[in-house]
């Protein structure tokens, strides 16, 4: 790519991200899919024209642009993982629930202290009838993140019982 190319992808870009942010999502859908068209290898384009799809609704089209963000190298750590939420969000959105679980789970690895990403792991856990495994991570997250002085309080018991739901007293299972 030219430097005069690569200039003019950086103003159009930020253009897009602008009008998206400002509520002129489908004049930025427009421009997104004509530097997807124009830099169809650019991953920062890609991943902008996924966000801009899933909030305008279209989550099916969303995948595509997702998983192309995703395919290459050269999107910033903060871009990464908004598009593996963003696809791991989108494919439960769309009932693709082992994918959901599948993406997320992968970005939990890659992203672990993420709470937004282990809260949708969580809800895709549940849809595909893990909901013990989907508890178990709400209830470490609610742990480690409230700051509610009565979850504070069982702070404690809340990490406990989040290890082994079933316990009941005397150590024993149910």
């Amino acid at each position: 790519m030219s430097a005069v190319e690569s200039d003019d992808l950086e103003t159009l870009l930020a253009q897009s991200v602008r009008l998206r942010e400002t509520g002129h999502r489908e004049e930025a859908r427009e421009q997104l899919l004509a530097l997807r068209a124009r830099f169809p290898e650019d991953v920062r384009v890609a991943y902008q024209a996924a966000w801009v799809h899933d909030v305008l609704g279209l989550e099916a089209e969303a995948v595509p642009h997702y998983v192309d963000a995703l395919a290459g190298p050269g999107l910033a750590t903060e871009e990464r993982r908004g598009a593996l939420l963003g696809l791991g969000s989108t494919y439960r959105t769309l009932g693709r629930y082992e994918d959901a679980v599948a993406t997320l789970s992968a970005a939990t690895v890659e992203f672990p202290e993420d709470n937004a990403l282990r809260t949708f792991l969580a809800m895709a856990l549940y849809n595909v009838g893990r909901s013990h495994d989907g508890m178990r991570l709400l209830l470490t997250v609610l742990a480690a993140t409230s700051s509610d002085p009565d979850i504070v309080g069982y702070r404690p018991a809340i990490e406990h019982y989040a290890q082994d739901l079933d316990a009941v007293e005397g150590g024993g299972s149910a």
